[in-house]
């Protein structure tokens, strides 16, 4: 495996966090990443596929690029994809996926680019399917293709713990790149006043205990041509002796009025492994309380407005929010995640220059966070 050539790797990122997944991609080893729209890219082998969806907590996708070429039309298209090297990549005995996306090219019907992409892979005896775990995804943009395998599968916020969840979630990798910007290492203890099903507080947990975010799932390399079933356990097994013991440090606190929600947060932990780390409590704004030991991070998603409560009313509890943390959290960080900046100003903190829009369920946030209170 180490004298194979080495190809382009694309991790997806959540639109406005790529510098952020970037620097934990420098952090994880791999070779000379680099930000570009939508994500990362890098240059690396299968092992560093295998390896990236297993440890990278910000990454949406792991993308193998295997083909680029300029195509003026559905014909074109359908002769060069039948010329590629399917087999170095897709097993027969695997049915596979196409996924295509078109912007301001010659071959404008993405429909018909797919069927033809399709034709091209069934005369090469590949058997076709809609829900196929494996997929071959492709990008026609200003008329040049871009050909990729998605070695993910299902996206990689579904770590494989969060069964039970409150509303207006946070995905894992969202939370996980947002802990990041905060400047969270891990050496700290965190605390979310609004946690809801506890994403921020589990994330916060396991990056602390060094646990790999893809340890309790699959993915679709699992099922190319060129997945090594004893390298990839390797892989897993140098991983698991990296991690910490936590045992018994409870330094990731959560608390939310509603006691569903904690009830949601607990079994989450648990499903984690993270439960003797964490503490969840049924807890309002107005009744919190700073934990004992060192100060650390405050870090909240409350309320927009926009899908939860109304607008108006959460101006007060953002004041009773920033009120509480001025007076109990002294020495504290405090990064608030949020659309309004308004709802940020209205708890009355220091804040630095908010971080870029972030798009997250349909809206676009930015991380508002403080130096030290």
């Amino acid at each position: 495996m180490k004298n194979e050539p080495l190809f382009e790797i694309f991790l997806q990122a959540t639109p406005g966090l790529e510098v952020v997944l970037r620097d934990e991609a420098v952090e994880a080893g791999f070779r000379k990443p680099k930000a570009t729209a939508g994500g990362v890219r890098f240059r690396g082998r299968w092992s560093d596929v295998w390896r990236a969806n297993l440890v990278l907590r910000g990454a949406s996708r792991v993308l193998v690029r295997i083909a680029a070429f300029q195509a003026m039309h559905l014909t074109q298209l359908e002769k060069l994809a039948s010329e590629l090297p399917w087999n170095r990549y897709l097993r027969a005995d695997v049915p596979v996926r196409v996924e295509v996306t078109t912007r301001r090219s010659k071959i404008y019907h993405a429909g018909a680019a797919r069927e033809r992409v399709e034709r091209a892979l069934g005369s090469r005896g590949l058997a076709l399917s809609e829900d196929a775990a494996v997929s071959v995804r492709v990008r026609i943009e200003e008329n040049q293709c871009v050909f990729s395998l998605d070695t993910s599968g299902e996206l990689l916020h579904k770590r494989g713990y969060k069964e039970a969840v409150a509303k207006a979630p946070m995905r894992e990798t969202l939370a996980a790149l947002f802990l990041r910007a905060a400047g969270f290492d891990g050496a700290e203890p965190v605390l979310d006043p609004m946690c809801g099903s506890g994403t921020f507080v589990i994330e916060a947990a396991e990056m602390a205990a060094g646990l790999a975010p893809g340890r309790a799932r699959s993915f679709a390399f699992e099922h190319l041509a060129t997945f090594d079933a004893d390298a990839w356990a390797e892989i897993q097994a140098e991983l698991e002796t990296k991690t910490v013991s936590n045992k018994g440090k409870t330094r990731f606190i959560g608390s939310d009025r509603n006691a569903g929600a904690i009830d949601a947060a607990r079994a989450n932990a648990a499903r984690a492994g993270v439960l003797e780390q964490t503490n969840f409590d049924v807890r309002s704004v107005g009744d919190l309380e700073r934990p004992e030991g060192p100060a650390g991070l405050v870090i909240v998603n409350p309320p927009y407005g926009a899908r939860i409560g109304d607008k108006r009313g959460l101006f007060a509890l953002h004041s009773a929010l920033g009120q509480r943390l001025k007076e109990h959290f002294q020495g504290w960080r405090v990064g608030i995640v949020t659309t309004e900046e308004s709802l940020a100003r209205a708890t009355g903190l220091p804040f630095e220059p908010p971080g870029p829009p972030v798009a997250h369920g349909g809206l676009k946030v930015r991380l508002y966070q403080t130096k030290p209170l």
